[in-house]
């Protein structure tokens, strides 16, 4: 059986490293590769994999095509107008979304409370991905806050499809002002300005959805004020443990593979 992450770029990608640690826990016998598939180029890989293909993640810039070119869709995925997995069936490809549920989870594992708004910085398809998860969480109002409004147009047009149908609100970059609810950043280390940094917060907790460039100065701000935080890592390992199953019809192994990935991000 052979899985992969694309994507551009990719080799900074985790996915290997945990997907691998699972293989490696229960004894399965598999490979998993990261595989750079430029823009546009989604469907010619796909239409070239061999039977012996079982499965995809699927990474920035390519979960729009994932969706646009599979046989069959979940609910998630086109809510999300995105999908990050592709999984083979008998009638083809699936295209599903892991991100929403595996957010989902790494909210919930870290942060149990209630929660009633949010405020999410970038709007891209990470960013939509993640106002589902917070509607499913019961998050009533959302704020997303893009460098470009209009670059968001995608982003706050899935949240607002929840059929919990949250009350979304577009704003600048320059216009967050803190909530106190959950922050969401989807933005670079590089775009978290003091100033911005510092009209986030505070909040009940923060979620930074990178793994990269640890600790940003959103993550490094909310530890001084001991925020709790939920990591890209986390996300990475929740949404990978809902692949791992799909992949391989067994229940991923959490702890190995956190455990993995935690060793990989500590060596770099």
């Amino acid at each position: 059986m052979h899985c992969a992450v694309v994507g551009d770029p990719v080799a900074h990608s985790l996915s290997p490293t945990l997907h691998r640690a699972g293989y490696a826990a229960l004894g399965i016998e598999a490979t998993y590769d990261a595989v750079r598939v430029p823009a546009g180029g989604l469907a010619g890989l796909v239409a070239g994999l061999g039977p012996e293909w079982r499965g995809l993640s699927v990474t920035a810039p390519l979960k729009r095509e994932a969706l646009a070119l599979a046989d069959e869709a979940s609910d998630v995925a086109r809510l999300a107008g995105g999908a990050n997995t592709l999984v083979r069936t008998d009638a083809g490809w699936l295209a599903d979304n892991t991100d929403v549920p595996g957010a989902v989870a790494a909210i919930r594992e870290r942060f149990p409370d209630d929660l009633r708004c949010a405020t999410i910085l970038g709007g891209g398809a990470t960013a939509a991905s993640v106002g589902l998860a917070l509607a499913d969480l019961g998050v009533a109002q959302i704020t997303v806050a893009a460098r470009n409004p209009a670059n968001a147009a995608d982003a706050v047009a899935a949240i607002r499809r929840h059929p919990a149908a949250p009350e979304v609100v577009v704003v600048t970059l320059d216009d967050v002002r803190s909530a106190g609810g959950i922050v969401v950043s989807t933005v670079p280390a590089g775009a978290q300005t003091p100033d911005l940094v510092a009209r986030a917060l505070p909040a009940s907790v923060v979620f930074e959805v990178t793994y990269n460039d640890w600790p940003t100065p959103l993550v490094a701000a909310a530890g001084a004020a001991e925020v709790p935080v939920v990591s890209g890592l986390d996300l990475l390992v929740h949404q990978a443990v809902l692949q791992f199953r799909m992949f391989t019809g067994h229940d991923g192994p959490l702890d190995a593979m956190r455990s993995a990935g935690e060793a990989a991000l500590a060596a770099r």
